[in-house]
């Protein structure tokens, strides 16, 4: 059977959904407008199933000139994103179904979050760099609503915030494929990259600066210094179902985008022992060592989970920049573990939210007694994003400081595992006191007037299920780390 057919409705099909969410006035009726979201995220969730499980598949949708084309080709990394999305995406749709109650503009909110997820199919199966560019505009100029949604103040500067950085780095990478398309044999995804040495001897010294605009350029959705201070920015605004596919899927096409530059077309070779690498280490280290500082320092809830995502966004860029096969392994590990955990994470700051309206952590005291399953998930989440074994962020974290390790390159080598463990321990000092202090609140609590405020289970199972996937992938790992591990093998 030729499953390149279902590429196309995989990716249009929830676009045309969303878009229909938002024009027709029928969609104003409650009822009708979740009904809609929940079938259009199940059909897409299916037809992204078929799309994956059909082996490699190719389609020319567009085509102007010999490499200025829309290509799709689904490839191992491609299939990995592709489900990494559709999970957390439904799960986090399906939360939104209670959640958004006390939100309003509901029937814009699933209109454009409908559309992403379309979009967000369009980066995983895109074939060449221009695809895929063409797609990250659009997912930035979509996503933008999803910041905007209270229409607050902070919010619409938030807003701006995110445009204004997300263009910056989109104009670095559109610069950078005018040079590629010069100097590489193709702009399709290749393994191990598709430069014509031929064309290139000679400019080499150019062409390292394009790669590290463009690496730059992919690195500001991915949070990494000095291009980070739109994400606690922009994150903490939008509804925690937001905020939750914001930090784990939307930072991750940032990620993505860096890789398919460096490792599939660029080619590691090129860049290994330059200064370009070099200066990517020093950066991905920095903000390792600063998000999780300013995260251990924040009091307000959210806006410290924004600050842990640019920290841990950037231990899966640190990976990368190694250009060695264990450390690619343990950022494309923790690619999956960081978008299902701080998922969760974020998911939990909303019911917490939702049904009490504390956004202080300060004011959390007790919060374990009064909404015993969401600290729970809390805690299973924070454990496995410290890397606590056997939780799944052990597992990510392990890779990492092994191919540091085994990687050769002076200083950074012995460096990296020593900053990547302050920053687990930071991580404790700002994720577990929660809850400590959640389920022992001390003398001082007035356990009389406790009040169980646990939410509906559309809310409660969603953050169960990824709770449950940040513990469980790490005790049962094989499987992927045999999977990610091929996708390493075959650019490195």
């Amino acid at each position: 059977m030729n499953y390149s057919i279902w590429i196309i409705p995989a990716i249009f099909f929830p676009i045309l959904c969303g878009a229909a969410v938002l024009i027709l006035p029928v969609f104003r009726e409650r009822t009708r407008l979740l009904r809609m979201t929940g079938i259009s995220l199940a059909v897409t969730a299916v037809l992204a199933l078929l799309v994956v499980t059909g082996g490699e598949q190719e389609l020319l949708l567009w085509q102007f000139g010999e490499n200025l084309k829309l290509y799709f080709r689904v490839d191992a990394l491609g299939r990995l994103y592709a489900v990494l999305v559709s999970l957390v995406w439904v799960l986090a749709g399906v939360f939104s179904f209670e959640y958004m109650k006390h939100e309003q503009e509901e029937k814009r909110y699933f209109g454009f979050y409908l559309i992403v997820y379309g979009v967000l199919l369009a980066l995983a199966f895109s074939g060449n760099l221009v695809t895929f560019y063409v797609f990250y505009e659009i997912m930035t100029l979509t996503s933008l609503p999803l910041v905007l949604h209270t229409r607050t103040r902070e919010a619409l500067m938030a807003g701006m915030k995110y445009l204004f950085y997300s263009l910056c780095g989109a104009y670095m990478v559109l610069l950078g494929i005018y040079f590629m398309n010069q100097y590489a044999a193709t702009l399709d995804f290749t393994a191990g990259g598709s430069l014509d040495m031929a064309r290139v001897s000679g400019n080499e010294g150019v062409l390292l600066v394009i790669a590290f605009f463009m690496i730059l350029g992919f690195g500001v959705k991915a949070g990494m210094f000095p291009m980070h201070a739109w994400l606690p920015t922009a994150h903490p605004v939008a509804p925690a179902p937001a905020s939750a596919v914001l930090s784990g899927l939307i930072v991750k096409a940032g990620v993505i985008g860096v890789i398919r530059t460096v490792f599939y077309v660029i080619g590691p070779d090129f860049l290994r022992g330059t200064w370009v690498q070099t200066t990517w280490l020093v950066l991905t280290l920095i903000t390792v060592f600063m998000g999780s500082m300013l995260a251990y320092r924040e009091k307000l809830l959210k806006k410290r989970l924004a600050y842990s995502t640019v920290s841990q966004a950037s231990y899966i860029l640190f990976g990368l920049a190694l250009l060695q096969p264990q450390a690619m392994t343990g950022s494309l590990l923790h690619i999956v573990f960081h978008a299902i955990i701080k998922s969760c994470l974020f998911l939990s700051a909303g019911a917490i939210i939702y049904r009490t309206g504390k956004t202080q952590v300060d004011e959390l005291t007790g919060i374990g007694k009064e909404m015993p399953v969401t600290i729970w998930c809390y805690t299973f989440a924070s454990l496995a994003l410290i890397g606590i074994p056997p939780a799944s962020g052990f597992i990510s974290k392990w890779y990492l400081a092994t191919g540091s390790l085994e990687s050769g390159i002076s200083v950074f080598s012995w460096l990296g595992p020593v900053v990547l463990l302050i920053s687990a321990l930071l991580t404790a000092g700002y994720l577990l006191p929660i809850t400590i202090k959640g389920f022992l609140p001390g003398a001082d609590y007035d356990y009389k007037s406790l009040k169980k405020l646990e939410p509906a289970k559309t809310m409660t199972i969603p953050l169960a299920i990824l709770a449950a996937l940040a513990v469980l992938l790490g005790v049962f790992p094989n499987p992927l780390t045999a999977y990610v591990s091929g996708i390493a093998g075959a650019v490195l």
